[in-house]
Formats: structure tokens, C-alpha cells, sequence
């Protein structure tokens, strides 16, 4: 979905090969799910595993690149005790690569785990935030940093050289949720295909 609001709000060209972005997981016995709803709408029950992770994908959704390690819920929260009025949820974090990160000899952070305690109604952006500060957004509320990584740049295109490419203005504003990501590229979706569906109309109409 990143992929489809970049190529149509910025243009991009049919040959990229890819954006550098966090994708977004959810966690299960059987391995890591892509999240369909962005972080400021996801709101994950108690004992549930989010997972991050960093890396040049394809336009995302189920070809992007899941976290390296896995994430037992009973093990990163082992630790943290329950508390009434609050509910638990496990985070695993995975900065990617070098090579991922766009730069020879990018020193890119460790993978990492914690254990989020929130309200029961938090967020996956508010869990996010709480342990993993700061948080970067762009203008149109994506995504861009976790825990201050990468530094600069969001959901760079990556052209057939391996030429990265902005993908869009960013802002500086550290806040725990924002406009949701899904929403912001499933509307960019739809108006793809609204306008497909008008010109298949017209096409149709003219003898």
C-alpha cells in the first residue's frame, strides 16, 4: 500500500524497484502477518506481538520484508508484570542492514524487543511510541523513523541503479500517532481505480 500512495501522489516511475520503509507486522504462531490497518488504527489486544522492520521492499503488503527474528509474546514480556487497567503488548524492532540502510559502512542499530504496558484502547502507534521513541512523520503521516532511524529521509524510492529518490517532505515532529497510514494510501487506491473505471466508461460510450 506505501507503494501504490508513493507512485501516486510522487510520480514514481514503473521501474523503481523498491522503497527503503518500516513495515508493519503482526505476530502469530505461525510466523508474522503484513498489518493491513496502519499503526493509528490498529489497536492490539492484550498479549499481541507488533513487529517492525526496516528494509528496500517491493511496493509493499505481503512482499515486503518481515522481521528477521521472531517474537514470542510470554518471552519478551516475561519481565513485565499485568496490571489492572492496562493490557501488554510485545514489540520486536529490526533496523535491517547496511545495504538496506542506503550507505557503505551505516552503522544500523541491533534488532531489539520490548514490552509495551498501555491502555487498554492504545494504539499500535501509542504502543510504538512508548517504547521506542522518537518517532518521525512526514507531513502526510508517514511513517518515516522509529527510535530515530534512519535520521533522514522517508520511504526513499529506490530506482533500477539503486538510486534512492526522496519520497516526499518530512517533518520533525516526534508524536506517538498520526494520520493513518493505510487510510492515506488506500484512498490513493481507490482513486486509481475510480479513475480506471471512468475511462473504461467512456471508452464504451464513444461509437
Amino acid at each position: 500500500m506505501v507503494g501504490v500512495l508513493l507512485a501516486v501522489a510522487g510520480g514514481a516511475p514503473a521501474h523503481a524497484s523498491g522503497y527503503r520503509y518500516w513495515s508493519f507486522w503482526r505476530g502469530a504462531d505461525a510466523g508474522w502477518t503484513y498489518q493491513q490497518q496502519g499503526p493509528s488504527i490498529a489497536v492490539p489486544p492484550d498479549g499481541a506481538v507488533d513487529g517492525w522492520r526496516y528494509a528496500v521492499s517491493p511496493d509493499g503488503g505481503q512482499d515486503a520484508a518481515k522481521p528477521r527474528t521472531g517474537g514470542s509474546f510470554a518471552e519478551i514480556c516475561a519481565t513485565t508484570p499485568a496490571q489492572e487497567g492496562r493490557k501488554r503488548v510485545a514489540v520486536v524492532l529490526d533496523f535491517g542492514t547496511a545495504e538496506d540502510a542506503g550507505a557503505a559502512g551505516a552503522a544500523v542499530p541491533g534488532p531489539r524487543t520490548a514490552c509495551a504496558g498501555v491502555a487498554p484502547k492504545a494504539t499500535s502507534a501509542e504502543v510504538l511510541a512508548a517504547v521506542a521513541p522518537p518517532l518521525r512523520y512526514d507531513t502526510n503521516g508517514l511513517l518515516c523513523a522509529i527510535a530515530g532511524y534512519p535520521q533522514t529521509g522517508c520511504a526513499d524510492q529506490v530506482g533500477a541503479a539503486g538510486a534512492a529518490r526522496p519520497g516526499g517532505a518530512t517533518s520533525s515532529a516526534d508524536h506517538g500517532s498520526g494520520p493513518d497510514i493505510g487510510l492515506i494510501a488506500g484512498g490513493a487506491l481507490v482513486a486509481v481505480l475510480a479513475g480506471g473505471a471512468v475511462l473504461q466508461a467512456r471508452r464504451r460510450r464513444t461509437p
